[in-house]
């Protein structure tokens, strides 16, 4: 998951970016037979089949082109729609009820609510409908050997994906995702994949693709690892007064500010908080001007997954919309 990957709005270009542009067989041979030996002497795999695997690998330019775009920048009230649809809406309700037990399971292992689980799902991939067409290895591979600004990041990625796939007993030729390599339903990367990835069915596999319990599972474990706090809220819209709350807004959403020092820097909060929770003043850019947002610990834990304020708040407001229909 991507939680290095994706910059603003990518998890929205991951999966509509075609992928049937023209490819070619990857470059940078010096590269990829350095990365074999690396692979065969740490980690014991055989050369042959790495070569053989390497041989049918193609090189995409369709995917330099993507990752080399700038980041699409847009404000808050043209992002929002794009998530926020009644389309997205009603996917969310059909897939919590057509998956009630593994949710409300999920829910009472990790404490993660229902809502958080399938809104992450609906945003990443419109509830599996758009989980990318890419195999996984080429866009690795592409990345890896033929992408320098990334690639120490996509050569780690690449290694962990061969790990992964022999770990779980599958080919790595065949898998297919997103032009990072972001993998399945929830889009795991690799890395992620090995790290959260769950067989929340018992069935002896982790599968991200087409076991929606195994998907649900893994996110709720992703967020749990990642120190999600059962109960606590996650972002309130708040009122400002004053001049001083300009000194506090911020891009940084780990939390830092007592209640106190908000309220003191004119911000008024609501009722009910708990005394000892901080805090985050974040500003977006609403329709009819500016909204003003304290996010919290909780707020926090969802932009592990996707490090844009735009993104964590797509998904706190479709899971809030969809717990109010369901």
């Amino acid at each position: 998951m991507s939680k290095y990957l994706y910059l603003l709005l990518l998890s929205y270009t991951l999966i509509h970016y075609p992928a049937y542009a023209v490819a070619e067989p990857v470059t940078n041979e010096g590269l990829i037979n350095e990365f074999i030996t690396e692979m065969v002497v740490q980690h014991k795999f055989d050369a042959a089949q790495l070569k053989n695997v390497f041989s049918q690998i193609q090189r995409r330019q369709s995917i330099l082109d993507a990752i080399s775009r700038p980041a699409e920048s847009k404000p808050w009230h043209e992002y929002r729609p794009i998530f926020l649809t009644r389309d997205r809406l009603n996917g969310g309700i059909k897939f919590w009820q057509q998956n009630k037990d593994p949710l409300e399971k999920a829910a009472e292992v990790y404490g993660v609510p229902e809502e958080i689980i399938i809104s992450i799902i609906g945003v990443e991939t419109r509830y599996g409908q758009h989980a990318g067409q890419y195999p996984v290895i080429d866009a690795l591979a592409t990345l890896a050997f033929d992408y320098p600004p990334r690639s120490a990041f996509f050569r780690k990625e690449l290694q962990e994906y061969l790990l992964m796939t022999r770990e779980e007993g599958l080919d790595p030729l065949k898998l297919k995702g997103s032009y990072a390599g972001a993998m399945g339903m929830p889009q795991f990367i690799a890395s992620s994949f090995r790290r959260y990835a769950i067989d929340f069915n018992n069935d002896g596999q982790r599968d991200l693709w087409n076991n929606k319990i195994d998907v649900i599972g893994s996110v709720a474990n992703y967020f749990k690892k990642h120190q999600w706090e059962k109960g606590q809220p996650i972002a309130n819209r708040v009122r400002v007064h004053g001049e001083k709350y300009r000194n506090i807004i911020s891009t940084d959403l780990k939390p830092a500010l007592s209640l106190t020092e908000l309220m003191d820097n004119g911000v008024t909060l609501p009722q009910g908080l708990p005394k000892d929770i901080k805090g985050t003043l974040i500003e977006l850019e609403g329709k009819d001007g500016p909204e003003y947002w304290v996010t919290w610990h909780n707020f926090y834990v969802i932009s592990r997954y996707n490090h844009s304020a735009l993104y964590s708040m797509a998904v706190f407001q479709l899971s809030q919309r969809l717990r109010a229909e369901q």
